[in-house]
Parts: structure tokens; sequence; C-alpha cells
């Protein structure tokens, strides 16, 4: 605990105190991002700091494997599918992103499920479940190959359900939402755009 206070003393005295205007008007106002992305819980992964955001840009949804669940409007707790209803229907954001990433520990769970078995993980997981039998149905994948494949694919499911709710698709046939897919790699330092017409991953 120690540690985050101190880092919130710095905070304070340095960027805050640089930007006190900007955050006041935040605060005084409603929040109004351009931007929603639905990205991974992963802590390596800085999504405000990879695409060089000012607070209030982006509107970030995070879970394990940044996945997009089915639209299901049932009686169950559904919150990835609350926080987008909300940057769709009552932020009215202008872009919507779903950003994967390379290393995905949530994506090697799939793979390999953990043992002893999980109370929450392997449920959520299994969502992804069809890209994973996508991929284990290719012959000669070596592991590297398997985990990426899976993380491409898992990221294609989650875009084709996203764009099966109906308001967001509404949306985007009427132009007023662009979604697209990204994908990250730290490691190589790129950042791959999903191209639905050709169902390709290419560099940006």
């Amino acid at each position: 605990m120690e540690r985050l206070i101190e880092a919130f003393k710095r905070f304070r005295g340095d960027y805050f105190e640089a930007n006190r205007a900007r955050f006041e008007r935040l605060a005084g106002r409603p929040q109004h991002p351009r931007y929603a992305i639905v990205t991974c819980c992963d802590s390596r992964i800085d999504t405000t700091r990879v695409f060089d955001a000012i607070p209030g840009e982006l509107f970030l949804i995070r879970n394990i494997a940044n996945l997009v669940p089915p639209y299901e409007p049932d009686q169950h707790h559904h919150s990835t599918s609350a926080a987008i209803e909300y940057a769709v229907r009552i932020l009215k954001v202008g872009q919507f992103v779903v950003l994967g990433h390379a290393g995905c520990g949530g994506i090697q769970a799939l793979l390999d499920p953990p043992a002893p078995p999980t109370d929450f993980i392997n449920l959520w997981l299994e969502m992804a479940g069809p890209a994973r039998d996508r991929v284990v149905s290719k012959q000669g994948l070596s592991r590297e190959e398997r985990q990426r494949c899976c993380e491409l694919e898992a990221l294609k499911s989650s875009l084709a359900n996203l764009l099966e709710f109906p308001w967001l698709k509404a949306r985007v046939e009427d132009g007023s939402l662009q979604v697209d897919a990204l994908y990250l790699d730290l490691e190589r330092g790129t950042l791959l755009l999903y191209d639905r017409n050709g169902d390709t991953f290419a560099d940006v």
C-alpha cells in the first residue's frame, strides 16, 4: 500500500498540478470519451500509454483475454456487456476497438486449462472455445504458433460477437460508429489491424 500512496503523492505533485485545469473540466462535466476499447486485464498492457491517450479520451473495458461475450440479455450478471452498452448507447463513442495482445495468459489458460479447476476463469474462457478448436485442428504448429494463432482467432470471434449487439450493429450500419480489432505485440513493438473483408491482420 505504501508504494501506491507514494505514487499518488508524486502524481498529485507533478502530473495533476501540471494538468489541474483539465482535471477540473473533466470532473465538472459528464464524461465524453471518443473511443471505447475492450482490452485485457494483463498488467503489462498499459492501453492509455500505448495509444498516448489523455484522461477522458478512452473508455476502457478490461477482462481476462479481452473477450466479448455473445449478446445474451437475460437475468445473469454481464459486466462486459453492460459496459459495451454504456459506451455505445449512453456515451455514444464514435470508435469501438477490441484489442488483443501477444503472450496472453488467458489464451494460454484456454489452450492448457489450469489445475485444479477454477471457479470462474475456465467458464469465462470457454466463450473462446470455438477459436481454440479451430486452432488445435491445425497440424504442425509449434507451441508459440498455436498461442499466437489462438490469440488472433479469439480476437476475431470477439469482434464477431460485438457486431451481434443489435444497437451497436445499427450504429455501424448508419455510419455513426466504427468497429475494429487490433493486435498488440509488445516484444516486437508492432500493432496489427484486422481486415474483415480479407480476413487478414496487417501492420499499421
